[in-house]
């Protein structure tokens, strides 16, 4: 494994028991800043650091971010909407109890994408089209300005809040908003099932890298 991912990974260890232990507050949001920048393009956090997603991002054309490899699930365009969809949907209706980045300066329509969900339980049809259709140039912006609120929500996250669970009457905000499809509709009640340290570490951080793996093992077959 690349020594910067192996890092990561030990990291994402020691963020686990700083947020689960609870009795380092700022220890523990100075790891969750270094793991989150980690995960999206080293402009979004200024950070200076290595960054995961400038690594899986660097030359590919608008070509090979769109493509659907043969027998795949997603495209490297797919995986960039979810992850932000879902960041938008977790941080700010589940932790923040914030509208979505979407609903605001005009992303809706900046994006170009004809669906508002996460992308959760899409079929492939769906999936292509979505890849066919979104802006990119839209979607780095969207995906950077969903980053830089989730940077605030964390820093404002009071001591002792981390261990709350999720307030039940956010998660019918998702609902109402259509956010996640009902075929996906189980992953709400997973979320529901959280406390804020659970969200932090997954999905802005360990969910995010996930599927940037994902992404890189696509790039790696393209040619």
């Amino acid at each position: 494994m690349n020594p910067d991912r192996k890092r990561w990974n030990e990291q994402q260890k020691l963020l686990q028991e700083a947020l689960l232990r609870g009795n380092d507050h700022p220890r523990a949001v100075e790891l969750f800043l270094a793991q989150h920048a980690a995960t999206h393009p080293e402009g979004m956090s200024g950070s200076g650091t290595w960054s995961f997603a400038d690594e899986v991002l660097a030359g590919l054309n608008e070509s090979a971010l769109r493509h659907l490899p043969p027998g795949g699930e997603h495209s490297i365009v797919w995986i960039l909407w979810h992850l932000a969809r879902i960041e938008d949907v977790t941080m700010n209706l589940l932790v923040a109890g914030s509208p979505q980045v979407f609903h605001s300066a005009g992303w809706r329509e900046r994006l170009g994408a004809g669906i508002e969900h996460t992308g959760n339980a899409m079929d492939v049809d769906a999936t292509r089209a979505l890849s066919e259709r979104v802006s990119i140039e839209s979607l780095h912006a969207y995906r950077q300005a969903v980053g830089r609120r989730t940077r605030e929500i964390a820093q404002n996250i009071q001591p002792g809040n981390l261990k709350q669970r999720v307030d039940p009457a956010r998660l019918e905000t998702i609902r109402a908003q259509k956010a996640i499809l009902p075929e996906a509709a189980e992953i709400i009640s997973y979320w529901g099932g959280r406390t804020l340290a659970g969200l932090l570490l997954m999905p802005p951080t360990r969910h995010n890298f996930l599927h940037l793996n994902e992404a890189l093992r696509i790039r790696q077959k393209i040619r």
